[in-house]
């Protein structure tokens, strides 16, 4: 199919297309069985299931998260499904989804699709997490549905690129996700399915990728209202309330001005899985800019003992056009250090790690790091290279003696040319969880080893056992007989 630009009020055969591929690949997700998928996708899909859980609990104390989870809960209708805080609350199913997913990139340690721009994990899980405890769902329901909308928002992804850094995918994808996640979970026909999708792509939140640069919090909330959005178009779509069969086309590549590939939504199912191309996080930062924390951390080895405060004069970042978007000396908020490249290099030089503490709040206002941060500067990295490498950086320390010394790293860490391995994001995973809820933790490993029991058990059995302290062996006992 030839590569066609949308313009306002030109659908054409285009729009046809797209809508012709995502019938292919309703009807494809719809008649796929959990035991058909491979082994491999499926230890895929529970370890990202596993993280990106993880990633929701990481950011329970962050108080501007704090504050609009109380503002949830007040509105809330009946319990149905658990707020990952630590509290213990349980709201109905859309605001469930909402505060959740509002946590779940809080900490920018939740994983993403490495082919294109887009978090997939965490466009699907905060519904199907909500949905699942909601409706009683046996965890293996619930991952083969992650699977089928991981599919879906990736390939959605793939056939509407744009050449800059304007739309964040976040606004734009996650409704699309958590309605294929959804549908996929409550088992609807393939016609349901692909209308419940298509009203999904036309709830998007059109947000700004300079947002998250300069901090503005609400960034962090699209992906919950995503979450609760493409819930709501599969309960519409049950009773006729629908875009139409264009609407993906229509909104993606006519009004946000997407070049529309429409051959990728339904090209090779079942040939390849979206999930082998994840890439996971450990650095709490935007992965444009893990290259650079990687290079770091190789001149920190290289110089143990070494005083940066005092004996560096310069840090030079060479890197990709992506990452150079990464621009902002002075972060205001947290999400504006995440995405400040200046902060990145600093803050990992000063605390000698990525991690989420050194991004808290005080990391702001610390003189040390904000020193460190006028200190940076950023350079093209050349020549630009071909995936795998096509994110790398080279850092170079200028010191006080005017001696010169530099790290690269062509391809950071966590993708599937350089994959962490199960031990690290195992121990990644009970980092985060052991503390606020030790008995999910237990129940992580169960998952991630696929332990049939508690695939088989409902969801919501299973956050009830270790809500109460329950461990993961009551999780192997058998379900008792109905």
């Amino acid at each position: 199919m030839e590569r066609t630009k949308g313009r306002n009020g030109d659908r054409g055969e285009h729009g046809e297309a797209v809508a012709a591929g995502l019938a292919e690949l309703s009807g494809w997700t719809a008649a796929l069985a959990w035991r058909d998928v491979p082994e491999s996708a499926r230890r895929r899909v529970a370890r990202l299931f596993a993280d990106d859980l993880a990633a929701i609990v990481a950011a329970r104390a962050e108080p501007e998260l704090g504050a609009l989870a109380e503002r949830i809960v007040r509105a809330s209708g009946p319990p149905e499904a658990t707020l990952f805080d630590g509290s213990g609350r349980r709201l109905d199913r859309y605001s469930a989804a909402l505060a959740n997913g509002s946590a779940a990139d809080w900490c920018e340690l939740d994983g993403g699709y490495r082919k294109a721009l887009c978090h997939a994990g965490l466009y699907c899980l905060p519904a199907v997490l909500a949905e699942g405890e909601a409706a009683g769902n046996p965890l293996e329901a619930m991952l083969r549905a992650l699977l089928v909308g991981y599919e879906t928002v990736t390939r959605v992804a793939s056939t509407f690129e744009r050449a800059d850094l304007a739309l964040h995918p976040h606004g734009s994808l996650a409704a699309v996700g958590a309605a294929a996640a959804v549908a996929a979970l409550r088992g609807h026909s393939p016609d349901t399915a692909a209308a419940a999708i298509s009203t999904a792509a036309t709830l998007v939140s059109p947000g700004p990728f300079n947002h998250a640069v300069e901090g503005a919090l609400v960034r962090n909330v699209w992906p919950g209202l995503g979450a609760a959005a493409g819930i709501r178009a599969v309960d519409w779509a049950e009773v006729g309330i629908t875009g139409l069969a264009t609407s993906l086309h229509d909104v993606q590549a006519v009004a946000l001005a997407a070049t529309a590939q429409p051959g990728r939504l339904s090209r090779d199912l079942g040939a390849a899985w979206a999930v082998d191309d994840a890439y996971q996080k450990v650095h709490a930062c935007c992965q444009y800019g893990h290259a650079a924390v990687e290079a770091t951390l190789a001149l920190l080895e290289s110089r143990p003992h070494a005083d940066f405060a005092r004996v560096l004069r310069r840090i030079r970042v060479e890197t990709h056009r992506r990452a150079r978007k990464l621009d902002n000396v002075h972060p205001a908020t947290t999400l504006a250090a995440k995405f400040s490249l200046q902060h990145i290099l600093a803050t990992t030089t000063h605390h000698r790690h990525a991690n989420a503490p050194a991004f808290h709040a005080a990391t702001l206002s610390n003189p040390a790091i904000a020193a460190l941060r006028e200190k940076v500067t950023i350079a093209p990295f050349e020549p630009e290279l071909d995936p795998p490498n096509d994110r790398p950086a080279r850092v170079t320390w200028e010191l006080e003696d005017g001696s010169l010394v530099a790290r690269e790293c062509l391809s950071a860490r966590g993708g599937p040319d350089r994959p962490f391995t199960e031990a690290e994001i195992r121990s990644k995973i009970r980092g985060i969880l052991d503390e606020p809820y030790p008995g999910l933790s237990g129940a992580m490993t169960e998952i991630m080893d696929l332990a049939p029991d508690v695939l088989a058990r409902p969801w919501r059995e299973t956050v009830a056992t270790v809500a109460a302290g329950g461990t993961a062996l009551e999780l192997r006992r058998p379900i008792a007989a109905t």
